[in-house]
């Protein structure tokens, strides 16, 4: 069976342009493959590039050199090469991305802000808002806060709102920067139980974790972005 992702030799560099044009190598040679139902988990120090490699994945950064194919559709598409046009048609149906941070348009009750992946896709505005409900349910957001937006929300709520929406699309291929941080033990329990599900249904997931207890329950294997720091 194919890899859902496949990346090869793939390399990033930040050209400081308010610094006279200075470049600032971040990573290259990143090479690893994620099948269905796995979950790679991207391991490291600090600034050592797992964002940096994660955003590539998704397409927020361009890359500089090597390939990021995944199967989009049945087909392998190069993420590294692909038109803008071709990157917001693989996140509309092949990649999620739960990232650290929530970012959603003021004053929408949260329970939409949660629905709106699957609305984009044509799902029904009740089912959207009933799947939106019984994640919140499991993410321990009360009823009673669904109609409130998210910015009226704590830290560790709000990061709960963000996995509700990066966990509600049935995308075959999950980004997870973080996904437990802000949360308790109960919610990171939680969140470990829904990656388990998501790989029971064949989801290819990549992710960041710096809770080794997090990393040892959900990584199939990990892997360690060391070997792939660019040299200043």
């Amino acid at each position: 069976m194919p890899a859902m992702i496949e990346i090869t030799n793939a390399e990033k560099t930040f050209t400081m342009h308010l610094q006279g044009g200075v470049k600032l190598p971040v990573v290259r040679g990143v090479s690893f493959d994620v099948h269905a139902g796995e979950c790679v988990v991207l391991a490291g120090p600090s600034g050592a590039g797992k964002s940096s490699i994660l955003k590539m994945m998704f397409g927020n950064y361009r890359c500089d050199g090597g390939r990021i194919s995944v199967l989009h559709e049945g087909a392998p598409l190069d993420l590294a090469s692909a038109r803008p046009r071709d990157v917001l048609n693989v996140r509309r149906s092949t990649i999620g991305y739960v990232s650290q941070f929530l970012r959603a348009v003021p004053r929408v009750p949260s329970i939409d802000v949660v629905a709106e992946p699957l609305l984009a896709t044509g799902t029904s505005r009740g089912d959207a808002r009933e799947r939106a409900g019984n994640l919140l349910r499991c993410l321990n957001i009360p009823e009673r806060l669904w109609s409130l937006p998210p910015s009226t929300f704590s830290g560790g709520e709000q990061q709960r709102i963000n996995i509700a929406r990066g966990f509600i699309s049935d995308h075959p291929i999950l980004l997870l920067d973080e996904p437990t941080a802000s949360l308790d033990a109960a919610n990171r329990e939680v969140v470990v139980g829904l990656i388990d599900q998501k790989k029971r249904a064949g989801v290819a997931m990549v992710a960041i974790v710096h809770d080794d207890e997090v990393r040892r329950l959900i990584a199939d294997r990990i892997v360690d972005v060391t070997g792939f720091a660019a040299a200043a």
